[in-house]
């Protein structure tokens, strides 16, 4: 699944042929994607000039001049792709709708911008904009791990009250919104975590240095636009790179890349989810 970095990576590559411009067709290839439609979604659409995008968590919010917000989740596989637009020194001509392909947005300028997902995760609503924060999607998240609210004393207080390991603390999207499987992991071997510690017992100085390597992370993520592993693109079709970066990720029974370190990287099951980790590195 996309996470923060992939999200924000596909938010700033279709804001500049999004903000500003009017939505004059929607096309709905299918009644649903995880859930159906909101009523009359694409009426509601049409003739909306966009006011701006936003990501929340790992969902794009498109805000509109009728009042009302579309929400974008990408659940497993979904692709946000733009065509019949100059980018940079070429124009990408209007493709021909394609095998999955479910939602195709047209701009007044002739900007496409086409929703693929072959799996069928992913998600679109509209809502209010003045009452987003209570939206089912929205009302629950914790704050955001690039911003002010994020921080040391805020974590340790969460992990205070959790006696669960920390690996499954941090996807809780009500502790901290946006983060994944795979930054998560990653986080933990830069702080010297294991993903087997229970939440509680980690100190405020871990936490301060949990905290700057989760920033971290997902800054350097975002540069490297993003992670690739199996279906994640950005608008024009290309991968991202930061899976080229992982220190444990997807690396079970490899050697740890610590200069000091002879063992291997173990994978682990929690809550149903991977975790990969170095027994040496991490305690």
């Amino acid at each position: 699944m996309p996470e923060l970095p992939e999200v924000e990576t596909i938010m700033l590559g279709i804001t500049p042929f999004l903000e500003g411009a009017t939505i004059t067709k929607v096309k709905l290839n299918r009644s649903d994607l995880r859930w159906p439609f909101p009523e009359n979604f694409a009426k509601r659409l049409e003739k909306a000039k966009v006011l701006n995008l936003k990501r929340r968590s790992k969902y794009i919010l498109v805000n509109l001049s009728t009042g009302e917000t579309l929400l974008i989740h990408l659940g497993m596989s979904g692709k946000i792709l733009v065509s019949n637009k100059k980018l940079g020194n070429y124009i990408h001509e209007t493709a021909k709708i394609a095998r999955h392909d479910h939602v195709i947005f047209e701009m007044n300028d002739g900007t496409i911008i086409t929703y693929n997902d072959p799996r069928r995760f992913g998600a679109m609503d509209l809502a209010k904009t003045d009452t987003l924060k209570y939206h089912k999607f929205i009302q629950r998240l914790g704050p955001e791990p690039l911003g002010n609210n994020f921080n040391a004393y805020y974590l340790k207080n969460k992990f205070s009250k959790k006696e669960s390991p920390i690996k499954s603390v941090l996807l809780d999207q009500s502790v901290v919104a946006g983060l994944g499987n795979i930054y998560v992991c990653e986080a933990l071997f830069m702080s010297g975590i294991s993903p087997k510690k229970t939440a509680s017992k980690i100190s405020i100085k871990k936490c301060e240095e949990l905290v700057r390597n989760i920033r971290g992370i997902l800054i350097s993520a975002i540069e490297a636009g993003g992670s690739s592993l199996k279906d994640f693109t950005d608008i024009e079709g290309n991968s991202g790179y930061f899976q080229f970066e992982f220190y444990v990720y997807g690396r079970d029974n490899e050697f740890c890349k610590s200069n000091t370190c002879n063992r291997k990287i173990k994978r682990i099951s929690q809550s149903g989810r991977s975790s990969f980790y170095c027994p040496s590195c991490q305690r």
